[in-house]
């Protein structure tokens, strides 16, 4: 999702910079000067974020400006490690907002002959909160999608950024190439409470 997107859901959006502490004024999913500010503080962090980290492709880009600044700061370093070991890695996908998230949910299922590519509904995805991310693997400029490509790139990373959870390690559902940042609490529900209130969580 980009990062316009993620603004047409201005209360989405608003508890998002809250959380992040960007956004002091009312959850009431009205656009107004105060979040129009609180967005313009948010594109300023980030972008210092890039400069300090560096930058990464543009699809990369596209999704990591949807995370929130410590997630930014983590996945620009997961690139970079990953970089520097020779590997060719692009962030395919950020946050979501609830409604994407049903959208993809509904992928698989009611006669819908995609496979299924999440059990998670909107508000129960780590994506949801500005704090996951999944990750495509190139080589030769194609995109690889066999899981054993990805299932050793977590000790390339893990040791170095101990903020990250994987979620090839999941057992009901193991997603090799999704990464997520630690939050307060394991619970998802706990999370999206806080999230819905614009309060931090990570």
């Amino acid at each position: 999702m980009s990062y316009q997107l993620l603004k047409q859901d201005v209360l989405f959006y608003q508890r998002f910079l809250k959380a992040n502490g960007f956004y002091t004024d009312r959850l009431d999913g009205s656009w107004g000067p105060k979040i129009n500010a609180a967005d313009a503080a948010f594109i300023q962090q980030s972008e210092l974020i890039k400069q300090q980290f560096g930058a990464a492709d543009f699809r990369s880009e596209s999704n990591i400006i949807t995370l929130i600044p410590k997630a930014q700061i983590t996945a620009r370093k997961f690139i970079s490690i990953l970089t520097s070991q020779g590997k060719d890695v692009r962030i395919l996908s950020g946050t979501r907002t609830y409604a994407a998230q049903d959208t993809l949910y509904k992928q698989g299922r009611n006669g819908n002959t995609l496979p299924k590519v999440t059990n998670a509904k909107g508000g129960q995805s780590n994506h949801n909160f500005g704090i996951a991310w999944d990750i495509g693997l190139f080589e030769n400029g194609k995109y690889i999608a066999t899981d054993s490509k990805y299932k050793h790139l977590p000790a390339l990373v893990l040791p170095q950024l101990t903020e990250l959870e994987w979620g090839g390690s999941w057992i009901t559902f193991p997603d090799f190439p999704h990464y997520q940042l630690k939050a307060v609490s394991e619970s998802v529900a706990a999370v999206r409470g806080l999230f819905e209130s614009g309060t931090a969580y990570v």
